[in-house]
């Protein structure tokens, strides 16, 4: 740790201290964000649009390094991509409920395919493991500035539509009858999910996205009370799961994004844990004793 401390704070590694920061602005769309995907099930739509993105990525690099586009950043490619993606999955689940999970695969896997085949044609090496585990230490001033203006945008839309957003995300039936647009709301969402997972793949990748959406909101389930006891729980676990995984992956030198991860699954999983066991021992204790009597004798 002293070692991580004097790094963070030398001017040597600059690159160090963007990670950082860009661990604690990461946390908070992991949170607010993380605490909505998991309260409204659409851990699986937001799965597929995080995957979808490497097509855009692909795309991108390959109509940049072949000059027809020479403007086009890869970080362009994922949001036009995941804003299609986000599109698509939405308005087929809102009107097509049959379809979903047919569709949703469809995405998820066309996304992909379509981003290897561009990178297979793209002159020069290009890597997509980068992409899919993602490199925290190679944040740039950049990033940081558009994940603070996500941020922003996220809590700011979060306090001022709070109320739609609370009651579309627990009962949607209920909130169309309130004259809430539950669809807009929805579409909304997904649409911001995938921007923000277009920047949030630089930090732990692609693949690992979807479960810092998840396991940080899963694990403040356990103690939250509300939606917004959640999201603020959740943002607080995101944050010490991100700062500790870069940490210890800094002190080891293994991969900081799945040391994020695993931290944050082993968490989830011993939370998961302690309240099974805690239900079972309340369970046993509120369990009536059975009292055996002997049989009174029958009055003739």
């Amino acid at each position: 740790m002293d070692s991580f401390i004097e790094a963070l704070f030398n001017p040597a590694f600059p690159f160090l201290r963007n990670a950082f920061i860009a661990g604690i602005l990461s946390s908070v769309l992991f949170g607010v964000l993380g605490a909505v995907v998991t309260v409204k099930r659409i851990a699986g739509l937001a799965g597929a649009i995080s995957h979808a993105v490497l097509g855009g990525i692909g795309m991108a690099l390959y109509l940049s390094a072949t000059k027809l586009v020479p403007w086009m950043s890869p970080i362009l490619g994922a949001i036009i991509f995941a804003l299609l993606a986000a599109i698509i999955i939405g308005l087929v689940s809102l009107k097509a409920k049959q379809r979903e999970d047919t569709v949703i695969n469809a995405v998820w896997a066309i996304g992909m395919s379509i981003g290897v085949l561009f990178m297979a044609k793209t002159p020069g090496y290009t890597d997509p493991t980068s992409y899919l585990f993602g490199n925290i230490l190679l944040i740039s001033t950049r990033d940081l500035v558009l994940l603070a203006i996500l941020d922003a945008i996220v809590v700011f839309l979060t306090w001022r539509f709070y109320p739609q957003l609370e009651a579309s995300s627990f009962d949607d039936e209920f909130s169309r009858v309130r004259g809430i647009r539950t669809d807009v709301v929805f579409l909304i969402l997904l649409s911001i999910t995938a921007i923000a997972v277009v920047l949030l793949q630089t930090f732990v990748g692609i693949v690992m996205v979807i479960a810092m959406l998840t396991l940080p909101a899963g694990t403040a389930g356990y103690l939250a009370r509300n939606l917004a006891g959640m999201m603020a729980l959740s943002w607080l676990f995101a944050t010490v799961f991100s700062v500790s995984g870069l940490m210890v992956g800094w002190t080891l030198d293994i991969p900081v994004g799945a040391t994020v991860v695993v931290i944050a699954g082993a968490v989830f999983l011993g939370s998961a844990g302690a309240r099974l066991i805690r239900n079972h021992v309340v369970k046993r204790n509120n369990r009536p004793t059975q009292q055996i009597s002997a049989k009174e004798p029958r009055i003739s």
